[in-house]
C-alpha cells in the first residue's frame, strides 16, 4: 500500500489550503508566574537556576509580539519582567515631582488636619482666658444680704456705680487726675442698665434724688436697722455700702437688681488707656478747674485722664449734675462699643490689658460671671449702636437739700415696662 498522498508526494490535495493560511490550532499561553515573595525575578523560579527562555512577556502575562528583549514602561510598583522594586527599566514610575514612587500629596487632608489644629488651639486659647479673667473678678458684693426684695423680671438688670474710690492712687496720681484727697469712698455716678430683648434702657439716678432709706439688716454688722426718710440716694451708700444702696433702689422703685458692678476713679482711668483712648465726637467744648476738662468740640481720641475729667464735670454746665450724667452715658455707650469689638477680643495684646487695667478695680456682686459682664458691655454697646435709650429717672421738681424728687407715676410706669420686658416708650423730662 502507497501511503504517499494522491497530490503526487507534495503533501498536498485539490482542496487543501496553503499551511501558513489554515488556522492554527489554539495554543494555551503558560500562565504569569506567580508574584515571587522575595527578591529579584528575571527568568529565575524560587530555587531554579536560570531560564534562558523566561521572557518579559511571559512575567507580565502581555505578549508585544517580539520574542526577545526588553519591554520598558511596565505596570507601576510591580516586580515582573525586567526590574525590582522602584529600580529597573522594566519598571519605571510615573514622573512625581515629590520623587519616584512618593504620592502627590493629600491637600484636602492637610487643610483638615490644619483646621482642627486651629479650631482647638483657639478654644484652648478661648478657655485658658476665660479662666485667668473669671480669676481676676473681684466678687465682693453679697446680694443675698439684701432683704424684702422685688421679684424678678424678664430683663436682665445691673446697678452700675462710678465711686470716687482713690484706691491704689499715689498722690501724684491724684493731682494728674483732679480727684482730691478725700478718705474713703462715695458715689460718684449711679445707673440702671436693663439688658432686654425689646431693646435696652440705661436710666441715670441722681445722686442727689430724694428718698427713702428702708429698713435692712447691716451686710458687716448683721444688726437691722430701721427706716430713714427724707435722705438724698448717695446717702445709703455711704451708710452701709452697695448692699444697702441696692436695697434703696429696689425699694424706691420696685425693680429688682440682678446684678452690681462698681468702679473707681483708677480702674476707669486704666482701662480707657488700656484701650488707646476712646474716640468721641464732643458737640460743644467746655472747661472747668475742678475737674480739670478742657475740651474744644468735634471727633476726638479721650486717654483715661482726659475721660475721667469728662464724665466728672458739672459745674461748667446749666444743667449740672443732668448734663454730667447725659456725658456719662454718652462716654460708657463709646467705651463699651470700642471694648466689644474683634480688634480688641481677639487680639490679646489689647485683650490682656484691658481686662487686667479694669478686672483689678471692678467689684461686681458674687453671682456675676464674666459672661454677665460682657452681656453687659454688649449692652451698653446697644444702646451706642441704636438699640435701646438712654435717659434720666424722671422727675417731679425740686426737693430739700437741693434735691430731686422723682415722678412716681412715669417711674412705675418706666419699671413696669423693664419688668415685662417691653419697648421703653417713657420719656425723661431732664
Amino acid at each position: 500500500m502507497n501511503d504517499w498522498p494522491e497530490d503526487g508526494g507534495h503533501g498536498r490535495n485539490a482542496n487543501s489550503q496553503p499551511e501558513g493560511a489554515r488556522r492554527m490550532r489554539h495554543v494555551q499561553r503558560p500562565q504569569a508566574p506567580q508574584q515571587p515573595q522575595h527578591g529579584y525575578d528575571q527568568g529565575y523560579g524560587q530555587d531554579q537556576g536560570y531560564n534562558p527562555n523566561f521572557t518579559q512577556a511571559q512575567g507580565s502575562g502581555y505578549d508585544s509580539g517580539y520574542s526577545s528583549g526588553q519591554v520598558y514602561g511596565g505596570p507601576q510598583g510591580g516586580r515582573q519582567g525586567g526590574g525590582a522594586q522602584g529600580g529597573g527599566p522594566g519598571n519605571v514610575p510615573p514622573y512625581s515631582p515629590q520623587g519616584p514612587g512618593r504620592p502627590a500629596p493629600d491637600w484636602r487632608k492637610r487643610a483638615k488636619i490644619g483646621s482642627i489644629v486651629l479650631a482647638v488651639g483657639v478654644l484652648a486659647w478661648g478657655i485658658g482666658t476665660y479662666a485667668w479673667a473669671s480669676s481676676q473678678m473681684r466678687n465682693e458684693v453679697d446680694l443675698s444680704k439684701v432683704i424684702e426684695r422685688p421679684s424678678e423680671g424678664d430683663c436682665t438688670t445691673y446697678l452700675i456705680v462710678g465711686s470716687d474710690s482713690r484706691e491704689g492712687m499715689s498722690a501724684e496720681d491724684k493731682k494728674k487726675l483732679h480727684t482730691g484727697s478725700a478718705e474713703g469712698k462715695r458715689t460718684d455716678s449711679m445707673m440702671i442698665l436693663a439688658a432686654c430683648s425689646s431693646g435696652n434702657t440705661m436710666v441715670s439716678l441722681p445722686r442727689d434724688s430724694w428718698v427713702t432709706i428702708p429698713s435692712f439688716v447691716g451686710s458687716e454688722s448683721g444688726k437691722q436697722y430701721p427706716a430713714r426718710g427724707g435722705s438724698k440716694l448717695n446717702a445709703a451708700y455711704a451708710m452701709d455700702g452697695p448692699e444697702l444702696l441696692v436695697r434703696t433702689v429696689e425699694f424706691n422703685t420696685g425693680l429688682r437688681i440682678d446684678h452690681y458692678a462698681e468702679i473707681g476713679f483708677a480702674g476707669f482711668a486704666n482701662i480707657v488707656d488700656a484701650l488707646g483712648g476712646v474716640e468721641l465726637n464732643i458737640e460743644k467744648g467746655f472747661k472747668d478747674k475742678k475737674s480739670g476738662a478742657d475740651f474744644q468740640a468735634g471727633e476726638q481720641t479721650l486717654n483715661g485722664e482726659q475721660a475721667l475729667a469728662f464724665v466728672r464735670t458739672r459745674y461748667a454746665f446749666a444743667e449740672s449734675d443732668f448734663a454730667r450724667t447725659k456725658n456719662q452715658q454718652k462716654f460708657l455707650s463709646a467705651l463699651a462699643n470700642q471694648a466689644a469689638t474683634p480688634g480688641t477680643i481677639l487680639n490679646p495684646f489689647a485683650l490682656y490689658p484691658t481686662l487686667g487695667a479694669g478686672l483689678d478695680t471692678l467689684i461686681v456682686d458674687k453671682d456675676m460671671s464674666l459672661y454677665d459682664l460682657g452681656k453687659m458691655f454688649f449692652a451698653m454697646k446697644g444702646i451706642s449702636g441704636g438699640n435701646g435709650k438712654s435717659m434720666n429717672m424722671p422727675l417731679a421738681g425740686s426737693a430739700p437739700q437741693n434735691s430731686y424728687k422723682w415722678d412716681m407715676q412715669k417711674v412705675k410706669q418706666l419699671v413696669e415696662q423693664i419688668r415685662n420686658d417691653e419697648k421703653v416708650t417713657v420719656e425723661s423730662n431732664r
